[in-house]
C-alpha cells in the first residue's frame, strides 16, 4: 500500500508541475519580460508608409559596416532571411525632407520587422520628388526616372508607432 501512495503522490506532483508550467507559459507575454530599465535607450527614426510617417527603431543589421555606423548589433543570420518586405533608402540626390519609405507596416498581412534594404537612386537629369509610398517608387522606376537596387542587406527595424 505505501508504494501505491508514493506512486500516486509522485504522479500528482508531476501533474501539478506540468499544469503550473503550462499556466506559466500561457500567461501574458509582458509578465516574462523582466523590469524595464528606462526609456530612450534606442534612437527612434521616422519613415513613410502610404504618405504618413511611422516611428521605428533599429536593433540589428546583416552588414558589419552598417552595424558599426549605426551602433547596432551585427547579425549575419538575418541576412539569410528571404521574402522580407522592402525598405527603401534614397542614395544621393533627393527631395527636401526625404526619409526612408516602408513597403509595409503593422496591421498589413506582410508586415515583418525584418526588412530587405533597397537603395533608390534618381537618374541623372531627373528632378527628385518626395517619395512617400512604395508603389510610387515602383511606378517611377517603371517610368525610367529612378533605379532600385537590392542592397542584399536585412535590417531588423520594428515599427513602434503607426502614423505620426
Amino acid at each position: 500500500m505505501p508504494r501505491i501512495r508514493t506512486v500516486t503522490a509522485l504522479a500528482t506532483a508531476a501533474f501539478a508541475l506540468v499544469a503550473a508550467g503550462a499556466a506559466y507559459a500561457a500567461a501574458p507575454l509582458g509578465t516574462h519580460l523582466g523590469p524595464a530599465t528606462g526609456s530612450g535607450m534606442l534612437k527612434t527614426y521616422l519613415g513613410y508608409y502610404d504618405a504618413h510617417k511611422d516611428s521605428y527603431v533599429i536593433t540589428d543589421v546583416s552588414s558589419k559596416p552598417q552595424a558599426a555606423a549605426l551602433h547596432v548589433n551585427y547579425s549575419a543570420a538575418i541576412g539569410a532571411v528571404k521574402g522580407a518586405p522592402r525598405q527603401f533608402f534614397v542614395i544621393g540626390n533627393s527631395a527636401p525632407g526625404q526619409i526612408t519609405v516602408w513597403g509595409s507596416e503593422p496591421g498589413e498581412s506582410d508586415y515583418n520587422p525584418l526588412w530587405e534594404e533597397i537603395f533608390v537612386t534618381w537618374k541623372p537629369g531627373v528632378k527628385p520628388v518626395l517619395l512617400v509610398r512604395d508603389d510610387q517608387i515602383d511606378a517611377l522606376q517603371k517610368a525610367g526616372k529612378l533605379t532600385e537596387k537590392d542592397a542584399h542587406i536585412v535590417l531588423n527595424a520594428p515599427i513602434t508607432k503607426v502614423g505620426k
